[in-house]
């Protein structure tokens, strides 16, 4: 699994408005390359009828009530999620190819009917046209760590944003997203095709992977060396590592792989008491 941004993380660097742009046009110019390259065989085809076999199916709130939040950003964002998983939802990615989630999704944008929604950039919660697609790019990776698909381009969220209160899955199991350059890639080294199915429910955005046969595994992805250290910068820096263990369908261990590391900039106190 390739996790660009596995390195130490530095105090907040705050740039140039110039310094931005020249670097987004840049890493964006880099990624409409790699899109272009014969090495890859993306994955494009969609099928209204699903595949017979569930892999795995997982589901996310579209609502969370967080103090201080715009409401108006929650509703944009659940029209941001209706208009990428329209693009999405029921792509086969047969053995070989490789999905790229904004390949497929394309620039968010006014014209496409994308609204602000809520982003984290450099460290400040803000809005943005296609705010909020973070929440799919998440589901997509956390369902694929649970499929013999491989992930070979995830970025980690650099914020650890909201303190553990409800939280369901482990510290650092999302995948964060910002068109073109912030892209998750995954690609189908098994035998028979995959489908991935996304919808946006009345209550919670809902998706599954979905193949020919049954799945012959289980996976389970288990945090270790969990800690909190104060940088020397004054921060304080949230670390963890995932694993996922590999189960046949007797119960039997069969393999205990190491994932990738997080490192996260907390944007709240460690030592504050939890408030419900």
């Amino acid at each position: 699994m390739v996790d660009p941004q596995n390195r130490q993380l530095r105090p907040p660097v705050h740039r140039s408005w110039l310094r931005l742009r020249l670097g987004k046009l840049y890493y964006g110019g880099r990624r409409r390359m790699l899109w272009l390259s014969p090495r890859f065989h993306w994955a494009r085809r969609r099928r209204a009828e699903r595949l017979p076999c569930v892999q795995f199916t997982h589901a996310t709130p579209l609502y969370r009530h967080l103090r201080g939040e715009d409401r108006i950003l929650q509703e944009n964002k659940v029209v941001n999620l209706q208009l990428a998983t329209a693009r999405l939802d029921g792509l086969v990615l047969y053995p070989g190819e490789t999905f790229s989630y904004w390949r497929l999704i394309g620039k968010p944008s006014r014209r496409k009917g994308y609204r602000d929604g809520m982003v984290l950039f450099l460290g400040r919660i803000g809005s943005d046209v296609g705010g909020g697609l973070c929440q799919l790019s998440n589901l997509i990776f956390w369902m694929t760590l649970h499929t013999p698909l491989t992930v070979v381009e995830r970025y980690r969220h650099s914020h650890d944003v909201f303190p553990d209160a409800n939280r369901t899955q482990p510290f650092g199991s999302g995948a964060t997203c910002a068109y073109p350059h912030r892209d998750l890639m995954i690609r189908n080294d098994t035998d028979q095709p995959f489908q991935l199915c996304v919808r946006v429910g009345e209550r919670e955005l809902e998706g599954e992977w979905r193949a020919m046969s049954p799945p012959l595994c289980r996976y389970e992805i288990v945090e270790r060396n969990h800690r909190m250290d104060q940088a020397s910068w004054g921060g304080y820096i949230r670390h963890n590592e995932l694993y996922r263990r590999t189960y046949d369908l007797d119960g039997c261990l069969l393999e205990d792989a190491f994932l990738f590391a997080n490192d996260a900039i907390m944007m709240y106190s460690p030592l504050l008491p939890d408030e419900s």
